[in-house]
């Protein structure tokens, strides 16, 4: 697991840079971008200026109620500002170290006069670099000569280096990755400003993100109702002077920020903020938190069946074998003969057995003479000291040597070939000397754990739909094996893009994943196009995700972590909406049961006055949002849900939560305060 994801909520750091930063954010031309708290600076400038000069408003016997209302006021903005803060604050500690590495790094650029050590920023696109054993890659780049393994922890989270050479599917080399044996070429790829570390350092110092279409109808709804709560409370000036109260503005600003929606209107940066966070931390590069919001309401997911779905390796996975020879046998002899094989194909008859925990021998290929797979011969195998001669390889091609040997054909070589393709397999043979002893059965193995993850989907309300290249007889037993709702079967690029287009126009958000050119054009059609880092320069510019891990099936996690985001701004908007309720309730009766008696039947609290219900709801409403912040950062726990039962939890939790919490904090803060005043 990624060291960072373990990297603890709080850290004295952290929060020492953030409380600095929530002084700064007073500035009003930063408060302005969120109305709702800049309604409640807006009113702790008001207040203090009472504090200050009481003459001046002709307030001069409430200057310790005015400084207590001023001091809650200031702490409820800078809260607000310490929760952004907060979050911002956890994406630039990373961007930051992100930075030194980058200016840190040295590189051994290949000249015309030799080797010359330079600056990792002083690299461009084309140059050649060489990097030894122990040394870090200082930018992007194709590996052009050489194998080597490399440490790509600081980047992907994982602990095994991984291989890279040239001309390969894995030659792709990342700035900021350390090499961990041998010596590599490597061309760079990236100019200065376009490597991964600088889209690293662009995406966590992305805080100052624009805001997302639904956060800005949010923010529009939340502006609605301070304003709305802004004619009441005017209004009930008038009002009270009407029935004899004596409403001080103070009191009547501190009803009003206790009416609006301050608690969401303080969390809502941070929430958005938190939850492009998380998706940096699961080693996903996001491009805007526009499509991080888009992977929770995501309704339809396209997946590549090669590589996502499967391992996209032909396996082996079965062993049928023809003539008199018996079933034991078979499998013996294909591992005698791909002991020192060093294809996937070899390597799975090895892995094979020991799954099915099948002993044979190796000891007899010792000494032999390995014959690798030629594309003339179409086979490989051993020639073993005694002189006998393994073979294995095409069906077509081992019978051909059999016979050219004077061997025959056994009855059910064919038919059994024959039955394997029309599944979609691989059927290879197995000969030794002058007889065939039958067929491995390769196929293209469904990944562990498919199967229960599209189940997860499918609870979530997601539709799933493969993707292959394969006849139609192999992509039906493929989806049937991995679970998925629907699949294209021999599909080009074009069937992605149809695929997308159809389902977009029935009003549905299309996820898909891919990394090669062909998919480039789909990746950019979907809402949520999830490119692997491993794939071609095309793909990633198209998808609005990136994949560091370069595993297709994440994109279940990145759905996950879209849906906790939008969940977590439907709670936390629902209890915040369920408190002002509550609020309302506990203040309007205890202002105005002087002068209506009836209105005591309201009084549920029992209050100890009027003045003490204003203060102890504008203290509430002041704590309340510190309390939210760890919940507003991690996230609300998500389980794979539908819709329905999604917004019933929310509603019996944060909705009767949060009713039922300010009743109770309100009561026993009142306690207090009731006594002070």
């Amino acid at each position: 697991m990624n060291d960072s994801r373990k990297k603890k909520l709080l850290t004295p750091e952290l929060v020492g840079a953030a409380l600095k930063d929530s002084l700064i954010k007073l500035n009003p031309v930063a408060m302005m971008k969120n109305p709702v708290m800049f309604v409640v600076e807006i009113g702790t400038v008001l207040v203090l200026l009472m504090v200050l000069f009481p003459a001046a408003f002709d307030a001069p016997g409430s200057r310790g109620f005015n400084a207590a209302v001023f001091f809650i006021l200031l702490f409820t903005v800078l809260f607000a500002n310490f929760a952004e803060a907060l979050a911002e604050g956890r994406g630039k500690a990373q961007a930051d170290t992100l930075k030194r590495t980058k200016t840190e790094m040295k590189a051994n650029k290949v000249t015309e006069t030799g080797i010359k050590t330079v600056l990792s920023t002083e690299l461009r696109k084309g140059d050649l670099i060489v990097v030894e054993q122990g040394e870090m890659i200082p930018g992007d780049g194709e590996v052009v000569e050489g194998v080597a393994s490399v440490d790509e922890s600081a980047i992907t989270g994982e602990s095994a280096p991984v291989m890279k050479e040239a001309g390969g599917d894995f030659s792709s080399v990342t700035g900021g990755t350390r090499v961990v044996s041998d010596r590599i070429k490597v061309r760079i790829t990236a100019d200065p400003g376009e490597s991964f570390i600088d889209r690293m350092i662009s995406l966590v110092e992305g805080a100052k993100r624009q805001k997302t279409p639904n956060e800005i109808a949010l923010n529009t709804l939340l502006t609605s109702l301070t304003l709305i709560f802004l004619i009441v409370v005017v209004t009930l000036g008038p009002i009270a002077g009407y029935l004899d109260i004596d409403l001080e503005i103070p009191v009547l600003i501190s009803l009003l920020v206790c009416l609006i929606p301050t608690t969401i209107g303080g969390l809502l940066s941070a929430i958005g903020i938190a939850g492009m966070d998380r998706v940096t931390r699961f080693n996903v590069l996001a491009m805007s938190g526009k499509a991080v919001e888009a992977a929770g309401d995501i309704n339809t997911m396209i997946l590549d069946k090669t590589g996502t779905i499967t391992f996209g390796n032909r396996m082996a996975s079965d062993f049928i074998p023809v003539g008199s020879c018996s079933r034991e046998l078979l499998p013996v002899w294909a591992a005698i003969g791909s002991v020192k094989d060093d294809t996937p194909e070899g390597r799975s008859v090895l892995d094979y057995m020991k799954k099915h925990g099948i002993s044979y021998d190796a000891a007899i290929a010792e000494g032999g003479e390995f014959i690798p797979f030629q594309a003339e011969t179409r086979m490989s195998g051993i020639d073993l000291t005694d002189g006998r001669k393994v073979r294995k390889g095409a069906v077509d091609a081992v019978r051909q040597w059999v016979q050219a040997q004077g061997g025959d054909v056994p009855e059910g070589l064919d038919a059994n070939a024959s039955a394997i393709a029309a599944e979609g397999g691989t059927p290879l043979a197995v000969a030794v000397d002058k007889k065939i002893y039958g067929l491995i059965y390769l196929k293209d193995t469904v990944k562990p754990g498919m199967k229960e993850r599209f189940d997860q989907l499918r609870r979530m309300g997601i539709r799933t739909i493969m993707c292959t290249g394969d006849n139609p007889l192999t992509a039906a037993t493929i989806a049937r094996e991995a679970g998925v709702d629907d699949y294209i079967a021999e599909s080009k690029p074009e069937d992605k893009i149809a695929v997308i287009r159809r389902e977009q126009a029935a009003g549905k958000l299309v996820a898909m994943t891919g990394d090669g050119t062909n998919d480039a054009p789909a990746l950019a059609q979907a809402d949520v196009g999830l490119a692997m880092n491993s794939g071609t320069a095309a793909a990633k510019e198209a998808a609005n995700m990136i994949d560091l891990d370069s595993d297709p099936s994440k994109i279940i996690e990145v759905v996950a972590i879209g849906k906790q985001l939008l969940m977590t701004r439907g709670a936390l908007t629902t209890f915040s909406i369920a408190n002002d309720v509550a609020k309302y309730f506990a203040i309007i009766p205890a202002m105005f049961m002087a002068a209506i008696p009836q209105m005591d039947t309201l009084n549920v609290m029992k209050l100890g006055s009027p003045l003490s219900a204003v203060l102890s709801a504008l203290v509430f409403n002041a704590i309340i949002i510190p309390l939210l912040i760890p919940l507003a950062m991690k996230g609300v726990a998500y389980k794979p849900m539908s819709g329905n039962k999604l917004l019933s939890r929310n509603l019996l939790i944060y909705g009767l939560g949060g009713l039922a919490a300010p009743f109770i904090g309100i009561k026993l803060i009142d306690l207090v305060v009731h006594v002070w005043i």
